[in-house]
């Protein structure tokens, strides 16, 4: 699809509207129906990631989807966390009382030290714990809303998208990640069953969003799109495969003794394989374009050609996480506008179906003004 075919398309996601002659209520457009603007944690740029204000954030910013990461609690529950370890996006290292609960786990063949909501009922979690900016030394603005907002949990994440749609007449969507779906099905906690029931519980979820799961494992996305296939549970639910860096292994594989790294899913026959069972990929951003140049690969046509959509992660604007072609000075804590709306315009025009941004306002911003004639 060509970029401007690519513009004309997106700029018809809009919400409802009024046919003048007939007076009749149109039923809203999908925000899937074109481009897609993804709220990586919500507006992590501005918010700590994973709160409900981060999320409300991207929404008024204009993000088509929010992207809650969800790991399980102790009796079950899902919430929205980057990873299941919480000391960095967290105040519980602070809390005296659970300072016994400070251990070690390896998870996909990596040693974490801290705390991790597994070794928590959802009550100790959602009344004690507050969030924290993960990343501070990038952001120390965002350490303005530190231990202000509490983890949340799928059904408020859920509830607030459904809220927004309720007032405003908006589709938001959403990107759901199941974090380390491997370790958590040997510590029976699987996620996937018990996702799939809430999300099938809201009609907002059930009926009029569109509800995108995603994962950087295979076997579990291959058992959600059986699950969706067989029993139909939501109307629009897609699945889509992360890609990681392209020496590692997907958690899943590693635990069956694969030597089957992403690079491999990311050639062309690995992505027809990939398309029986996903309608997208989700590639680290470096598939596409490299760091040190401006030259773009043959991937994104190599998706197209097996039939599925390519929404690269993850788009920032501060210049320690832009490529060094695109930097507005060494200084990596400092936005730049500039830069990162260079990287947007470059990714929009490399093809790709939607990205990932931690400010999806300046992502929409640019698209804008990319769209204007």
């Amino acid at each position: 699809m060509s970029s401007l075919l690519l513009f004309s398309v997106f700029g018809l996601s809009a919400c409802n509207s009024d046919d003048d002659k007939t007076h009749v209520t149109k039923p809203p457009i999908l925000p899937d129906t074109g481009f897609v603007i993804v709220g990586h944690r919500g507006a992590s740029a501005l918010r700590p990631e994973h709160t409900l204000a981060a999320y409300q954030k991207a929404i008024d910013d204009g993000a088509d989807f929010i992207e809650p990461d969800l790991v399980p609690t102790k009796d079950g529950y899902l919430i929205a966390r980057h990873e299941s370890e919480i000391s960095g996006t967290t105040n519980i290292s602070t809390l005296s009382q659970f300072s016994d609960r400070k251990t070690t786990k390896r998870i996909d063949g990596i040693d974490y030290t801290g705390w991790f909501t597994e070794d928590f009922n959802l009550n100790e979690l959602t009344q004690n714990v507050k969030a924290r900016e993960r990343i501070a030394q990038y952001r120390p603005n965002n350490t303005q809303y530190n231990d202000q907002y509490s983890i949340p949990t799928l059904e408020q994440i859920i509830e607030l998208a459904d809220a927004h749609y309720k007032k405003t007449g908006k589709i938001v969507g959403l990107y759901i990640e199941t974090k380390h779906p491997t370790f958590f099905q040997q510590q029976n906690l699987a996620m996937e069953d018990h996702l799939l029931s809430t999300l099938a519980k809201y009609s907002y979820t059930r009926e009029i969003a569109p509800v995108y799961l995603q994962s950087f494992e295979t076997t579990n996305l291959k058992y959600l799109r059986d699950q969706l296939t067989q029993k139909k549970t939501l109307k629009h639910g897609k699945i889509i495969q992360l890609l990681d860096s392209p020496t590692a292994i997907p958690g899943d594989l590693q635990q069956q003794s694969s030597p089957q790294n992403y690079a491999s899913l990311a050639t062309a026959e690995g992505l027809k394989s990939v398309a029986k069972y996903a309608d997208g990929v989700g590639p680290s951003k470096t598939y596409i374009f490299s760091n040190t140049e401006f030259k773009q690969t043959s991937f994104v046509k190599d998706a197209h050609a097996a039939g599925l959509k390519v929404h690269p992660y993850t788009l920032r604007p501060e210049n320690g996480f832009l490529p060094d072609y695109l930097k507005c000075n060494s200084v990596a804590t400092e936005r730049c506008d500039t830069g990162a709306a260079k990287e947007f315009e470059n990714f929009y025009k490399a093809g790709v179906d939607g990205v990932f941004a931690d400010d999806p306002g300046l992502a929409r911003k640019t698209l804008t003004q990319l769209q204007k004639p």
